[in-house]
């Protein structure tokens, strides 16, 4: 027995023009989820990373370990794991404190996007030549400072383009999280039809049409970060050794002006 389905065209009209406050709070909730989420993976992610080039090998296997655990399930199992095993009660992040199931979520979503942003950043870093890393250290920084000045702002213009594409997944993964009962775009779809017992598919193409409105907007700020990385990457052609110095110098925009093809500009 096969059930008719019918589009309603006027609803999907109506719920993208005139949507409602409860649908409105369940955008909130989708663009809070993904947000806090891509941070924590950003945050893992670089630990990771860094985890990974350290030449402790405790720290290597850690981050290992990590990686495969975390790529090599389901997100969705993962998302249930984590709703079970939180204590039933809410949690502070990032200056709100959402309920156990947003908290579950993001915890979910976010170490596993550390997963994968750790060979994102891992990439970065391995792209930048190593004798960045032997300059800085012969003019005395420490790993962590040649590290954190040096090779990192290098290897964002790597990093950046493929964590945008990360997080316009991220928010359309966030719709999984509707398996432990928070109420984003997806459940607000799914429960307005299910309230009307009917089969019109109507309010996942207005979710479909909110969820192209978000990726959309954000390919256009990546795509603006990605044109500002670019004109910086080539509009200040300096040394290796001379950018080292102008960082590792106190008043480094002093040494920057002494230089000679400063005064022939």
């Amino acid at each position: 027995m096969y059930l008719a389905v019918t589009v309603g065209w006027h609803l999907v009209w109506t719920r993208i023009t005139n949507p409602s406050g409860v649908f409105a709070r369940a955008l909130w909730v989708t663009i809070y989820i993904s947000i806090v989420a891509q941070i924590l993976g950003i945050v893992l992610g670089l630990l990771a990373a860094l985890m990974r080039t350290s030449s402790f090998w405790l720290f290597r296997l850690i981050s290992g370990i990590y990686v495969w655990l975390f790529r090599g399930t389901p997100v969705l199992v993962q998302i249930m794991i984590f709703y079970l095993v939180l204590p039933g009660r809410s949690i502070n992040l990032f200056l709100f404190q959402p309920s156990v199931p947003i908290a579950a979520g993001i915890l979910a979503l976010g170490i596993n996007e550390g997963a994968y942003m750790r060979e994102i950043i891992r990439a970065g870093i391995d792209s930048i030549d190593r004798g960045q890393m032997e300059a800085a250290k012969s003019l005395g920084m420490r790993y962590g400072m040649a590290t954190r000045r040096i090779v990192l702002p290098q290897a964002a213009r790597v990093i950046v383009p493929p964590l945008g594409n990360e997080f316009n997944n991220m928010m359309k993964t966030s719709s999984l999280v509707t398996i432990i009962g928070v109420y984003e775009l997806f459940t607000d779809a799914q429960t307005f039809q299910s309230a009307s017992f009917s089969t019109d598919v109507g309010p996942f193409i207005a979710v479909a049409f909110w969820y192209l409105v978000l990726t959309s907007i954000w390919s256009f700020i990546q795509a603006l970060i990605e044109r500002k990385l670019a004109v910086s990457e080539h509009g200040d052609e300096i040394s290796l050794r001379e950018r080292a110095v102008a960082i590792w110098t106190e008043g480094g925009g002093m040494v920057r002006s002494a230089w000679p093809w400063r005064e022939r500009a």
